[in-house]
């Protein structure tokens, strides 16, 4: 018993330092975030938001305009068709991707007509239009490019020469292609559910990235065939509908709000997460790698 309570005390002695060292703890990512003023969170352009309606729930994914506007008009217009409703997930590589769109896509004869979409787009790998764009630069190094941060949301990358691209973070998501630099069209799309496969950089269109609902997209059962699609149709899930939130009536569309990538709120929790100091984190990483860095939402009609 004596010794039970001098271990006690001795688990007790050992946390005081932490509690008498409050003033130089960080605080956490959740506290800053609560105190954020408004003008620190966005509202995203309805015309860029997209409403993936599962059995599972509702998968929400904003257009990256600004990187792949081609990409972005031609899935506008598939979705506007009606397209994608009906589709179903093919796919599900563990530690890599989900994949969605026509399981019969590669049989001509089969195939679900594209509409009036185009069947070959330009690559839009990279951009390097020289026109400006926000970028908050991360302090740290990049085994992949000179340097990195967000735009408006979105993982970049920069080779320092004036290239620029979006990175293969989680939640990103891609346009599936054929060997054919230009046979993405948007019809097969992809989100990152694993560990980031940054070798995938200027070697995809990227379209956009999930801002909500990556835990229906990264729990469905992984396929048993080669590259993880699945080998029986029954495990495949059929796609409700896909919808811009721009075509859903306004009582009907999911709130939701991102925090703006070039605010000081965004800017303290990045270096909340590189240099956390709090009673479990002993040692301080003092480094961050862009694609461990999630960019919050809420939903405004919650906000406190």
């Amino acid at each position: 018993m004596l010794a039970r309570t001098c271990l006690t005390l001795a688990i007790a002695a050992a946390a005081l330092p932490a509690l008498a060292d409050d003033a130089a703890k960080t605080p956490t990512p959740k506290e800053i975030l609560a105190k954020a003023p408004a003008a620190d969170w966005r509202t995203p352009d309805p015309q860029n938001l997209v409403y993936m309606d599962l059995p599972q729930g509702r998968v929400i994914m904003e257009l990256a305009q600004d990187w792949s506007p081609l990409h972005a008009a031609n899935i506008r217009t598939l979705i506007r068709e009606h397209y994608f409703d009906g589709t179903q997930v093919i796919r599900v590589q563990d530690n890599f991707v989900t994949q969605w769109g026509d399981p019969d896509g590669d049989d001509k004869k089969k195939a679900k007509s594209l509409g009036t979409a185009k069947e070959t787009l330009a690559p839009e790998f990279t951009r390097k239009d020289g026109k400006a764009y926000p970028f908050t630069r991360l302090p740290d190094g990049d085994v992949y490019a000179a340097e990195v941060g967000f735009s408006d949301g979105f993982p970049v990358a920069r080779d320092g020469q004036g290239e620029a691209w979006i990175t293969h973070c989680y939640g990103t998501v891609g346009v599936a292609r054929d060997t054919g630099a230009e046979t993405g069209n948007g019809s097969s799309l992809y989100a990152i559910i694993g560990q980031a496969p940054r070798n995938l950089d200027r070697n995809l269109a990227v379209a956009g990235k999930v801002i909500k609902g990556m835990e229906i997209l990264s729990a469905y059962p992984r396929g048993g065939e080669p590259m993880g699609f699945y080998d029986k149709p029954e495990q495949r899930v059929t796609i409700r509908s896909v919808r811009l939130a721009a075509d859903v009536p306004e009582a009907q569309r999911t709130p939701i709000q991102v925090l703006r990538t070039d605010s000081k709120t965004f800017a303290a929790v990045v270096e909340a997460k590189r240099n956390r100091k709090d009673a479990f984190y002993a040692r301080p990483a003092g480094k961050i790698d862009l694609c461990n860095i999630s960019v919050p939402v809420r939903d405004p009609s919650k906000k406190s």
